[in-house]
């Protein structure tokens, strides 16, 4: 099969790759926290092998994710222009896609450590296990968000191979933070999913209660980054960065109480904005520290 530029993009839109700058900031903070504030040292191989492990962890968990949703993405009319129930790319294709990517980062743990080849099924097992969940429970957001929280106790086991406290409170933050956006983004499909027997916290408590328990989530997830920041001893730099993720936290909440129509824009811009800008403030201030 010849690849083509337009193939490669096809490929991205059907993992909606631009979408990595939700888990990537986190996992990077998680590096630079064991690199500068515990002392590991820097390993410039390692950084890449853990941005290679996110990206392919994440094509694989997208790839399969529209494999098993297909004929689901083909009655939902917000969904019916992807790739697969457009015939863009086959079924067959997709699950390739999801092999290859896989194995592929099952092996670049290979690489980084003997703890992150052994856990690295059980990750896989997550994040490709989420695609099923939406057929039986509304916990589906819970284990979309424990997907994603991987990605700094991920970066921190792979430069020190051990855990350690911070690493499990940054997993914690993003856990809350992503089901808490999930619930806002499952607005959209919240009648579809009710006459499809799908299930999400939406469709299943109603757009009232979907709304104050997102927020709540969003709240564990604060409350757990100022617990960082008091033990972690931010000063100015990461301190800005907490406050610009806490704002946009409420920014979102706001934004779809003014209107449903913008729950795209609460989804996907202040979420990404939010990450970017915390590991920015978190990571510059240890670089200007430590280094």
């Amino acid at each position: 099969m010849k690849i083509t530029r337009k193939k490669i993009g096809n490929y991205l839109s059907l993992v909606k790759f631009s979408h990595t700058v939700f888990a990537m900031p986190f996992a990077l903070t998680g590096y630079f926290t064991a690199v500068y504030a515990h002392g590991y040292g820097f390993n410039p191989l390692i950084l890449l092998l853990i941005v290679l492990c996110m990206v392919f962890a994440r094509n694989a968990a997208m790839g399969f994710n529209r494999y098993l949703d297909r004929d689901i993405d083909k009655l939902n009319p917000r969904t019916s222009k992807r790739e697969i129930p457009n015939k863009i790319i086959t079924p067959k294709n997709a699950i390739l896609f999801v092999i290859i990517n896989s194995i592929l980062f099952i092996t670049t743990t290979a690489f980084i450590n003997m703890l992150c080849l052994v856990l690295s099924p059980i990750a896989l097992a997550v994040i490709l296990g989420y695609s099923f969940t939406k057929r039986y429970t509304w916990l589906c957001h819970l284990v979309l968000g424990l997907g994603l929280s991987l990605a700094p106790i991920g970066a921190y086991l792979a430069v020190s191979a051990q855990f350690h406290y911070v690493a499990i409170i940054y997993s914690l933050i993003v856990l809350f933070w992503v089901a808490g956006f999930d619930i806002i983004y499952a607005l959209n499909d919240e009648k579809f999913d009710r006459q499809n027997n799908l299930f999400s916290i939406p469709s299943y408590f109603g757009e009232k209660k979907a709304r104050i328990i997102s927020a709540f989530f969003h709240l564990i997830s604060g409350c757990l980054l100022l617990i960082i920041a008091y033990f972690e001893m931010f000063e100015l730099i990461a301190t800005v960065g907490v406050l610009v993720f806490l704002s946009l936290l409420i920014i979102q909440h706001i934004i779809v109480i003014i209107s449903r129509n913008r729950i795209n824009a609460a989804f996907f811009i202040t979420n990404g904005i939010a990450s970017i800008i915390l590991a920015i403030g978190i990571i510059l201030e240890m670089i200007i520290i430590y280094y």
